[in-house]
């Protein structure tokens, strides 16, 4: 069982702790729900408040029950549905996303641009400053 490297149980724990295959079973998790709440708003909100019309006109109760010579064609019409709407969902997170990228890269751009005062030329003001504060003080008591 072991071949000198740690076994086959040890290369399959560091397999499953490597960041990106955790990363990927939290989206395919998430992925999954994400589809049931989109299968559900197909089926519970837009079938109902957009494809009502067109149902009533063809006899049919639910999209999925469309039929023809066997053919369930209705359930293929709920899946592109599906498909477009988590296509949309996602499209517009991403856009989001790339936006929010894009305010913060042009932030950091222009905090980039603006140099710190030089810390000689700031010592060298204030010098002036006292030295200019201290001659008025002395002009006043007429030293």
């Amino acid at each position: 069982m072991a071949n000198g490297n740690g076994g086959f149980w040890s290369d399959f724990r560091k397999f499953i702790m490597r960041g990106n295959v955790v990363d990927l079973a939290v989206a395919v998790i998430i992925g999954g729900a994400f589809g049931k709440i989109i299968e559900s708003f197909v089926a519970d909100v837009i079938t109902p408040a957009i494809l009502n019309p067109a149902l009533k006109a063809a006899n049919v109760d639910d999209l999925k029950s469309l039929s023809a010579n066997g053919i369930k064609y209705g359930s293929f019409l709920a899946a592109v549905l599906n498909f477009l709407v988590i296509a949309l969902s996602i499209f517009l997170l991403v856009r989001a996303f790339e936006q929010a990228q894009k305010k913060l890269a042009r932030q950091e751009a222009v905090a980039a641009t603006e140099t710190p005062p030089d810390s000689v030329v700031v010592l060298q003001e204030r010098t002036a400053a006292s030295l200019d504060r201290l001659a008025r003080a002395l002009e006043s008591r007429n030293l």
